[in-house]
């Protein structure tokens, strides 16, 4: 009960930190995504053994988690959960490339040991900067900038029923897992042969809350999509942050700051 209970308040934490007032938060949500999109293509778009190049990324979400006041230890946490996922994927790329590239003294580093490090040093920046532009938009706001830059309405109306949806099955499942610990009068469960039927009654009490919540948004008029008050309106502020950070990843793009950095410490230094 407690980890159902705990992702249901994470999903909310998240949900509320798109209400902050930050000039961030003001800022039109198309510039945002289109800023998003443009950062996760330039991180996808390195080489697999640019492993340097990639760190003076973090730039970006350091300075959107500093101007959107967001919780940089949730945000941190939300993405080191699904690291050990992504090392799984990586971890047999150095029994496949033994090469090696990098020597420290006596120990060499081959590429496979590089390239799994850029997949999970990619996948946090890509992760993040995701986490971080739901938390200073919010989802329904992300949706609404798709729709107005081009997305089917239908298509948008999928994705705002499926994130409302995620906390229909968290609260069922939170009320499920609670009659279960209950019911099991302080034992640690019924049973595995409990928990097939535990997940179809899941799957029931959604779909039935889900079909009143449907009769309920019919009985008020709704006609297919979602209104809302929040103004887009794309002016100075967005264009100059679209733009800056633009610049900001072709310059990280196509030079090496790390390199560049280590070159003139070390012709500096004795």
């Amino acid at each position: 009960m407690a980890n159902i209970d705990g992702a249901f308040l994470d999903f909310k934490v998240l949900d509320r930190l798109s209400f902050g007032d930050t000039a961030l938060h003001r800022l039109d949500p198309r510039a945002k995504v289109l800023v998003t999109i443009l950062f996760i293509i330039s991180v996808v778009s390195f080489g697999k053994y640019d492993l340097s190049a990639l760190f003076p990324c973090f730039i970006f979400p350091a300075v959107m988690i500093s101007l959107g006041n967001l919780p940089f230890g949730f945000i941190a946490k939300k993405v080191l959960l699904l690291t050990p996922f992504v090392l799984l994927v990586g971890i047999f790329n150095p029994l496949f490339d033994r090469e090696v590239l990098v020597r420290l003294g006596p120990v060499g580093i081959s590429g496979g040991w590089i390239s799994c490090a850029s997949i999970v040093v990619r996948t946090m920046l890509t992760l993040g900067a995701a986490l971080i532009l739901v938390g200073v938009t919010g989802f329904p706001a992300i949706c609404g900038a798709l729709e107005r830059m081009g997305m089917p309405r239908v298509l948008a109306v999928q994705f705002l029923f499926l994130y409302r949806y995620i906390f229909v099955l968290t609260e069922e499942g939170a009320r499920t897992s609670r009659a279960r610990e209950l019911r099991a009068f302080g034992k640690k469960g019924l049973g595995m042969q409990t928990f097939g039927s535990l997940a179809g009654h899941l799957l029931l009490r959604t779909w039935q809350r889900a079909e009143r919540i449907h009769m309920a948004m019919l009985a008020r008029g709704f006609v297919g999509e979602f209104p809302t008050r929040a103004e887009f309106r794309f002016g100075g502020r967005e264009y100059l942050f679209l733009f800056g950070w633009a610049a900001t990843f072709m310059a990280l793009r196509f030079w090496n700051l790390s390199e560049i950095i280590g070159s003139a410490l070390t012709g500096i230094l004795p």
